[in-house]
């Protein structure tokens, strides 16, 4: 019953993230729904401080991270895997302009995928995310997620780079269907 008690009192990590993310003068949040960034996505819109933007399909996100960069704002993008298809012809906007660029991928079509259509973009993300000129920054377990976020948030808006950190099925959980 411990181990119950302190896992219950210790924050998730999830809200852990959205805490390190405003700390650090986060304050657009664009997405398009997706339970694996609900808490994100739902502590974004109950902030108001932090502007949520909901989006038809993930590229117009792109376009809100360079808009917030000349806007003087840090900003990032909730997508899934299945959403990186979509921005593939808007990141040649963040690699040409040399825009910063944020992205928190929540991966599908790995550990434990019970949907045999979420496989073919799960496995492409990577390959697809760094041709296009991207660093992918994977997070398997709870206590990698700030450590890696604060490493992505250094190469992004110190180094002007693109980064991608991709939450894997495994620290997510898979989908029971």
């Amino acid at each position: 019953m411990t181990s119950q008690v302190s896992q219950q009192e210790s924050p998730r990590w999830q809200d852990q993230l959205y805490d390190f993310l405003r700390k650090n003068n986060v304050t657009q949040f664009s997405y398009v729904p997706d339970a694996g960034h609900a808490i994100l996505i739902n502590r974004s819109i109950e902030d108001p401080e932090a502007h949520s933007v909901a989006l038809a399909a993930e590229q117009e996100g792109v376009a809100l991270a360079a808009g917030a960069d000349l806007g003087g704002a840090r900003s990032v993008l909730l997508m899934q895997s299945s959403g990186v298809g979509n921005c593939i012809n808007m990141l040649s906007l963040m690699e040409g302009s040399k825009f910063p660029f944020l992205t928190f991928v929540t991966m599908r079509g790995e550990y434990g995928e019970g949907n045999p259509w979420q496989y073919a973009m799960g496995q492409a993300v990577e390959p697809v995310l760094k041709a296009m000129g991207v660093i992918c920054l994977r997070v398997e377990r709870p206590e990698d997620v700030i450590p890696t976020t604060a490493a992505a948030m250094t190469m992004v808006w110190q180094s002007e780079q693109r980064v991608a950190v991709l939450l894997a099925q495994k620290l997510l959980g898979a989908k029971k269907f």
